[in-house]
């Protein structure tokens, strides 16, 4: 009887219950897949090429004249119109269009106290003109050159800028050579500084020394220089150039 009764009341209790009291059915299992992210891979960053300092020239050369000219600088005494000046079949080529102009090259990187330069010089006797070397150039204290001509005679200066583009000149030594080439051959020159002495080579000859004490000039740059008389133009030009330490 008791069990009867119990099986009543549970049926009336599920009866009153409302409708919308019915529990929610579980939900049907997930059939998505997990994918984990991909690694990030870090972008590497570039790698830059080293710097390279310049390959530094040496302090004692020979010039060919065959490609770039690293450390030359062009000077001149009569800014009106400059020089033209171009590498040529090997050789440095300068020509002047203007009467009594002074052009110089010179080696800008070092100085030198004792130091010998020797030079190919290629005269294309356009007119006559005034060719050779440099040494112990300094801007402001002056330089010595050493020089020949077409008519076969040599010169030897005291050069010193008194402005921009205006030198003036002492003469040390004037006089004629038989070892020079006549007009339109090619001289080999050199000059080297010494102490007080400059050494003056023509044709691989030494054929005269020169005591200098009255400038006294000490040390300073080497070079090349061209220059021109009343009659222009003036084409003249350098095959090589040699920088070495005196011999002697």
């Amino acid at each position: 009887m008791k069990r009867i009764l119990l099986i009543t009341l549970l049926l009336a209790s599920v009866a009153c219950q409302p409708a919308d009291s019915a529990p929610a059915p579980d939900p049907a299992p997930s059939t998505a897949t997990y994918t984990p992210p991909a690694p990030v891979t870090p972008t590497p960053e570039p790698t830059l090429a080293p710097t390279l300092p310049p390959t530094p020239l040496p302090r004692f050369f020979t010039e060919e004249f065959e490609g770039a000219l690293p450390g030359w600088s062009v000077l001149q005494s009569n800014t009106d119109s400059p020089p033209q000046t171009r590498l040529q079949d090997g050789a440095l080529i300068f020509e002047l269009t203007l009467p009594y102009s002074w052009v110089y090259a010179i080696m800008g990187i070092e100085t030198y106290t004792d130091v010998r330069i020797d030079a190919l010089i290629q005269s294309r006797a356009s007119s006559p003109e005034s060719i050779g070397l440099v040494c112990r150039y300094h801007e402001q204290d002056g330089w010595y050159e050493f020089n020949i001509s077409g008519d076969r005679t040599y010169s030897v200066l005291y050069g010193q800028w008194l402005a921009e583009g205006v030198a003036r000149y002492i003469p040390i030594a004037i006089d004629g050579s038989e070892y020079l080439n006549p007009s339109g051959a090619d001289n080999e020159v050199g000059l080297s500084c010494q102490g007080t002495t400059l050494w003056l080579y023509i044709n691989g000859k030494l054929f005269r020394k020169l005591n200098e004490a009255r400038f006294a000039l000490t040390e300073g740059k080497v070079g090349l220089s061209i220059s021109s008389f009343e009659n222009t133009p003036v084409t003249a030009g350098f095959d090589w150039v040699r920088v070495s330490e005196p011999a002697e």
